[in-house]
C-alpha cells in the first residue's frame, strides 16, 4: 500500500484516472474508489472488491489494508473534499452556488438549462448537494466547462460554510427562507442564520449575490454584500435602479412569464410548471440568463423545454383527472404554496393527499396541525393525511382521512374512480407518497 502525503500527489493520480466513485456497486472501469465511512458502513471493507470490479485504485484510511493499488490517507472524506477543491482551483470560471429552503433543485435545473443553451455548463446531477455530492460534482467537471451551477443543501449550522469552502463559489443565490429542518436549526431564525452562510462566504471573497427582492428576508440577510444583482417580480417590491424586472403574466394552469430583451422587445415565456411559487424559480433563471448575456431567444426556449421530473412539481393528466405530484420533499413553507395552487386550479373536485413533514423537531406537532387547519380552510372536497405525525393531529374534527402508511393510502386511492378532479400529492421523501400512484 502507498501513502499519499499531499493532495498534489493525489491529484496526479486523479489526472491519470479522472473518474471517482464512492459506491462499490457503481464502479466505472478505471475509476478511483474512495472508501468512505458512514454510520452503518465502512468503505475500507469494500476496497479489495472495488479493485476486482474494475477500479484502478482505491483510496483508504485503514492502515491494516495491503495492496499495490491501495493509497493510504488520514481521512478519506477529507481527501475527497480537498481533491475537489484542488481541482476546482484549476478553473477560472463562474461557480454559482444555489441554496435556500425550497425550490433549490427546480431552480438549479432551470438555471442550468438556460446557461447550457449558450455555454458549456456543468451542474449538480440529482440531489448531490451535500458534503459528498458537492465534491463528486466538482470532480466530474469537464475541462471545457465555462460556468458551473452547484446546488448546496443544509440541515444543520455550518453545512453551507463547509460546502462553500469546498466549491469556492464566485456567485450565489438563496431561493427563499422557510421552515425547513427545524430539528437541526431550532426555529426560523436558525434557518436564516444557516442559509446566510452562503452570503457571508461571498461577502468575504468579494463574490456576487443574485438577490430576489420578491422573497422575504433575503434583502436583509444580504445587507453586507457589496456585489449584488437585484431582480424582482414587476410591481411587487420597492423599485431599485438597475433592477431586472420580470412579469408574471398568467397561470392557466401553467406559468407564463415575460421579460424585456436587450433589444427592448417583450419576450413571453410559456413554461411547463404550475404554481406561483414556481414563478420565483423561473424568474431566477431568467435573471441569471440576462446577467450572463444568454440571448433572449435561448432563455425562452430553455425554460419552455424544461419538464419537471423525479416527483418534483410533476403535472400528470389521466383522462379528465389531473395530478400534481410533488412528493420529493415537504416542509411548512412549501406545503402552503402547493395547497394554494390546488385551490386556485379550475376543477370540479379537489383532493389533497398530504404526507408527514419530517425533521421538524419539537415544532412537528404544531406545524402539522397548522397545515391541517390551513387545508381545511380551503374547503377542499377531501383531505387525506399519511404518516404518524399527521396521525397526532385532530384530523377527525376536520373530516380528513388518515392512513398510517402509504400502502393504505394507495389502496384507498386505487379503489376510487376519481373523475374531473385535481389531486395534490405532497409529502417528505421518507413517506414516499408517489407510491399512491402505483398500480396493484
Amino acid at each position: 500500500m502507498h501513502t499519499l502525503k499531499t493532495i498534489e500527489q493525489l491529484y496526479q493520480l486523479y489526472l491519470q484516472h479522472p473518474v471517482v466513485s464512492t459506491d462499490s456497486r457503481n464502479l466505472p472501469t478505471g475509476c478511483i474508489f474512495f472508501a468512505l465511512k458512514g454510520a452503518n458502513f465502512d468503505g475500507n471493507l469494500f476496497a479489495a472488491k472495488a479493485l476486482e470490479a474494475g477500479a484502478a485504485y482505491a483510496v483508504v484510511d485503514d492502515p491494516n489494508l495491503k495492496g499495490d493499488h491501495l493509497f493510504q490517507v488520514p481521512n478519506v472524506l477529507e481527501a475527497l473534499q480537498q481533491l475537489a477543491l484542488f481541482h476546482r482551483r484549476h478553473f477560472e470560471i463562474p461557480i454559482i452556488a444555489i441554496g435556500g429552503s425550497n425550490g433549490k433543485t427546480t431552480t438549479k435545473e432551470l438555471v442550468s438549462a438556460v446557461l447550457s443553451s449558450h455555454y458549456p455548463c456543468h451542474f449538480t446531477k440529482g440531489n448531490f448537494n451535500n458534503h459528498i455530492g458537492v465534491p463528486l460534482t466538482l470532480l466530474s467537471m469537464p475541462d471545457d466547462t465555462e460556468v458551473a451551477v452547484i446546488e448546496m443543501g443544509t440541515n444543520q449550522p455550518g453545512d453551507l460554510q463547509e460546502l462553500c469552502s469546498i466549491a469556492a463559489p464566485t456567485h450565489g443565490l438563496l431561493t427563499n427562507i422557510g421552515k425547513e429542518h427545524l430539528e437541526g436549526f431550532g426555529d426560523l431564525n436558525g434557518v436564516k442564520k444557516a442559509e446566510a452562510e452562503l452570503y457571508h462566504y461571498l461577502s468575504r471573497h468579494k463574490g456576487c449575490v443574485f438577490l430576489n427582492l420578491s422573497e422575504k428576508y433575503l434583502r436583509t440577510l444580504a445587507r453586507h454584500n457589496q456585489r449584488k444583482v437585484l431582480y424582482q417580480q414587476a410591481g411587487t417590491a420597492v423599485v431599485v435602479p438597475g433592477t431586472i424586472e420580470i412579469q408574471l403574466s398568467s397561470e392557466n394552469p401553467f406559468i407564463t412569464a415575460g421579460f424585456t430583451s436587450d433589444a427592448g422587445e417583450w419576450v413571453s415565456v410559456q413554461s411547463q410548471l404550475i404554481g406561483k411559487h414556481n414563478f420565483q424559480n423561473i424568474m431566477t433563471a431568467i435573471a441569471l440568463g440576462i446577467y450572463f448575456k444568454v440571448p433572449a431567444a435561448k432563455i425562452k426556449a430553455a425554460i419552455e423545454a424544461y419538464t419537471p421530473s423525479n416527483n418534483r412539481s410533476q403535472f400528470i393528466r389521466e383522462g379528465n383527472k389531473v395530478i400534481l405530484l410533488d412528493a420529493y420533499n415537504a416542509n411548512p413553507s412549501s406545503m402552503i404554496p402547493a395547497l394554494q395552487t390546488l385551490q386556485q386550479f379550475d376543477a370540479k373536485y379537489k383532493i389533497a393527499i398530504l404526507g408527514d413533514m419530517l425533521e421538524l423537531g419539537a415544532d412537528s406537532d404544531k406545524e402539522h396541525q397548522a397545515i391541517l387547519r390551513y387545508a381545511a380552510r380551503l374547503k377542499l372536497d377531501q383531505i387525506v393525511l399519511v404518516g404518524p405525525e399527521f396521525g397526532q393531529t385532530p384530523y377527525q374534527k376536520y373530516k380528513a382521512l388518515h392512513f398510517s402508511h402509504v400502502d393504505q393510502a394507495r389502496e384507498w386511492f386505487q379503489q376510487r374512480a376519481l373523475e374531473d378532479c385535481m389531486i395534490l400529492i405532497k409529502g417528505s421523501r421518507g413517506i414516499r407518497l408517489e407510491k399512491v400512484l402505483e398500480k396493484a
